[in-house]
């Protein structure tokens, strides 16, 4: 395909400022001119202007530019930085037709090596990132960071209240596993929440959330995409959302999550969804603290050190020997050069498909539980998963 034909630059306005000689500008390779070469390019930004799934668009079709300007700003980390913004992608007739060339686009970039970030546009649009994976012939781990659950099952409804029944639904299925990041539980239906826990998948509460943040990481660690509804973030620092809630994750929790986002070589995209700069304040503060949350994914992902080859002298194994029970051990495995977790899940030989999924992403914790002789909740639910 050619992408050239996908995009519009990067206005001028936003190119065209004074940006220090120490700002994050100076090394990205901007569609200012023109679409830049993807060769030996780590990471893409494509800003996505439709705003088609709302009643009313507001301020929407300028969101990816607004968060440029704060993030062109930023100081640039200690990285050689190979990192493309290839600008706004230009919208289809319909809202399908959008959806369908970011999805056609990111499959290509997935097979270019390539890590996309998307910005700006409508949640539903995760439905394209997580599409773009079909032809890569592998399950898929998404992770969800939003307070709301939006599964309603009614075909009236809007597409940003659906798009998570869509992932879910979607044929054919090559979803291994869905975690939510963040939900809080007076903003979700009960029967969602028993759905999602008869098919185990991974839910975090906001409360669980803050009550162990360490046990954070290995749960994004897990994920092959990340979608980030920016409405999650509480609205004392985000009010350029049409969800705004008092409650919510920090700014800093949410720069922390994309950190390990950005840290974790599992994963292959990134989005930032509905962001509004017309309910911005005229600071653009809201703007500001999604492109914070970006430096610290790009910045993680330039301190990435893990390459999954557990039988080199980069990890350390450890077995843990449970008596009397069902497993009756279980291999972990330390990174000595990051100093994470995994463990070891057996899968069964008709479950072939599942293989890549057998060390799975965990935490010190899991190790200290399973030498006391108990078995890991992240051991059961995996083991359920490829058995």
């Amino acid at each position: 395909m050619d992408i050239k034909l996908l995009f519009d630059r990067v206005p001028a306005e936003v190119v065209d400022q004074k940006y220090d000689r120490n700002c994050l500008f100076h090394s990205l390779h901007i569609n200012a001119e023109k679409v830049p070469d993807l060769n030996n390019i780590d990471m893409a930004i494509i800003g996505v202007v439709d705003g088609r799934a709302m009643a009313t668009e507001n301020g929407v079709k300028d969101a990816p530019d607004h968060i440029r300007k704060q993030l062109y700003e930023l100081k640039k980390g200690k990285p050689s930085y190979r990192i493309a913004d290839l600008g706004n992608l230009r919208n289809g007739h319909d809202l399908d037709e959008t959806k369908a060339r970011l999805s056609e686009l990111l499959s290509s970039l997935y097979e270019k090596g390539i890590l996309p970030i998307v910005i700006g546009g409508t949640h539903d649009f995760d439905i394209a990132q997580y599409q773009a994976y079909e032809l890569t012939e592998k399950l898929v781990s998404v992770l969800n960071v939003d307070a709301r659950i939006d599964m309603s099952d009614d075909s009236e409804a809007v597409p940003t209240d659906k798009h998570i029944h869509e992932i879910l639904m979607h044929e054919p299925n090559f979803l291994f596993d869905y975690i939510h990041l963040g939900y809080q539980s007076y903003l979700v239906p009960y029967n969602s929440l028993e759905v999602l826990e008869k098919l185990n998948f991974n839910l975090v509460r906001l409360g669980k959330l803050r009550d162990a943040p360490k046990e954070v990481e290995p749960v994004v660690r897990e994920a092959d995409m990340v979608t980030f509804d920016i409405s999650a973030i509480q609205s004392t620092v985000m009010k350029a959302t049409h969800q705004p809630i008092p409650f919510g994750l920090t700014g800093e929790e949410a720069a922390q999550i994309a950190w390990f986002a950005g840290c974790s070589d599992k994963l292959s995209s990134m989005g930032f969804y509905g962001y509004d700069p017309g309910l911005d304040d005229q600071h653009m503060s809201s703007a500001f603290v999604i492109a914070v949350a970006l430096w610290y994914f790009m910045e993680g992902y330039y301190n990435r050190k893990d390459q999954h080859d557990f039988s080199t002298k980069y990890y350390t194994k450890y077995i843990a020997t449970l008596a009397d029970q069902e497993p009756n051990e279980i291999v972990f495995y330390k990174s000595t050069q990051s100093e994470k977790w995994w463990m070891e899940v057996p899968v069964h030989t008709a479950k072939r498909l599942y293989a890549r999924n057998k060390i799975v992403s965990c935490s010190y914790e899991d190790y200290t539980s399973a030498t006391k002789g108990e078995i890991p909740d992240r051991w059961i639910v995996a083991s359920s998963k490829v058995s």
